[in-house]
């Protein structure tokens, strides 16, 4: 099917708030297929996918092993019964995720709060999406502390259902909604300069002292917000905030986990261990599958064991297929040593961006860690160059470059590729960028 008929029907069928489709046809391209850090549309024209799916093909897009490892699920078990009768590989991932995280922290020897239920091991609550294992920390949260408020920041970004959108900040996002949101969330800066730290420290103080504070749900970077990375005493702060105020520190790695800024995780650059860490995206490489990994202690403690009517769970909880893919995932990540390749790779990228977009005539910033990265851009007077940069995304993309801006003022050109992607890949498209910034 041809993409222009592809478009027309989602025009005739689909709610019209989900595809962006413009006038002159610039804007979709429709995929028919991937393969490692390429897409090719549905004319056969071939790109270098400089997103990653919104950076879940870390291994690249239908790694064969990971399509291998699904394809034999669905040929032997498609679908099981959520939290009822369990099957094998959910319960490996269960344990493969608290290896990943709590285990190898603790070895680490990082500092744990909480004496009392001092643990190395972690427990998860399998979800299907990002914004549903934010979710299940929030009602984590609430069920271990009994505080019913959590502190977020400003630009954060948590997903788009209800519980989670209290916590998402951009109004373009929460204003439809807010008569029906429960207005738990309070925002705090988040901060871009070390100068910016007493502030946070003083408005969290304040909030803990006048609020019932149970979590505090934050972004090591934020993505959608505009690969903003805040100065490395941030998380370590907010560690000792939640020890002091017996609160929960919640690390939503959606975005960032599973190698994409140079470590396993984000929280691993400062050291910072978690109460709880929201994971997805890259976690399967294609498969809806999210997870909320906590502390075992912590876990045991807040949620009730299960007498046959779990009080969260979902139909697709912890789905078979989803659950052998992320194995293999994991496995090729670890295999590939893709992890070392992106914080090797983000330093080519960075210096790269520094050295060749230049004389374009707009004020230009470069920010990142590992392969996220970073390229705001504002017009001479200052204002965000959200048109221009648009523009220049659409031309990219006829050039055969898949990019997408972030920020509140979509004036930020990301970089999330596979972890996969070349050095000389990414200066051919850094340079392709240079070119496209000059024409727009």
């Amino acid at each position: 099917m041809r993409s222009r008929q592809v478009l027309q029907l989602l025009r005739d069928y689909e709610s019209r708030n989900v595809t962006c489709v413009a006038p002159d046809g610039s804007w979709p391209i429709v995929w028919e297929r991937a393969r490692g850090v390429h897409v090719w549309d549905a004319e056969g024209k071939k790109y270098l996918d400089l997103t990653a799916a919104f950076g879940v093909a870390a291994a690249g897009h239908a790694n064969p092993r990971v399509v291998r490892a699904g394809q034999r699920q669905m040929a032997a078990l498609l679908h099981a019964m959520g939290d009822v009768h369990p099957h094998a590989l959910k319960a490996r991932l269960a344990r493969e995720l608290s290896r990943l995280t709590f285990e190898r922290w603790a070895k680490l020897k990082a500092k744990t709060p909480k004496p009392g239920i001092r643990a190395s091991t972690a427990k998860t609550i399998f979800c299907n999406s990002g914004f549903e294992a934010v979710e299940a920390a929030l009602k984590t949260a609430l069920l271990a502390t009994g505080k019913p408020g959590i502190i977020a920041f400003t630009g954060a970004y948590h997903g788009l259902g209800y519980g989670a959108l209290n916590a998402t900040h951009r109004k373009h996002f929460r204003a439809p909604f807010r008569s029906q949101l429960g207005q738990f969330g309070h925002f705090v800066l988040f901060p871009a300069r070390a100068e910016q730290l007493e502030e946070v420290d003083d408005s969290a103080r304040r909030l803990f002292r006048t609020r019932q504070i149970g979590a505090i749900l934050v972004e090591p970077i934020q993505g959608r917000g505009g690969i903003k990375i805040p100065p490395p005493q941030f998380l370590p702060l907010l560690r000792r905030l939640c020890d002091e105020h017996d609160a929960l520190l919640v690390l939503d790695e959606v975005y960032t986990g599973f190698g994409r800024t140079g470590k396993w995780f984000a929280c691993e650059h400062t050291a910072t261990v978690p109460d709880l860490i929201c994971l997805g995206k890259a976690l399967t490489g294609g498969f809806p599958l999210s997870a909320c990994v906590g502390r075992a202690g912590l876990m045991d403690a807040a949620w009730p064991a299960a007498t046959g009517e779990a009080i969260h769970t979902s139909t697709f909880l912890g789905h078979p297929v989803g659950c052998a893919m992320a194995l293999a995932q994991i496995e090729e990540i670890d295999r590939q040593k893709l992890v070392q390749r992106s914080a090797q790779l983000g330093v080519v990228l960075l210096r790269l961006l520094r050295s060749e977009i230049s004389n374009s005539g707009f004020q230009i910033a470069v920010r990142g860690a590992g392969l996220l990265a970073g390229l705001e851009v504002w017009r001479p007077d200052g204002s965000p160059a959200t048109t221009a940069v648009f523009n220049v995304i659409k031309l990219m993309l006829r050039r055969g470059f898949i990019l997408l801006p972030e920020g509140e003022h979509a004036n930020v050109i990301s970089f999330t590729p596979p972890l996969t992607i070349s050095e000389r890949q990414l200066a051919v498209a850094v340079k392709v960028l240079q070119e496209s910034l000059k024409g727009g």
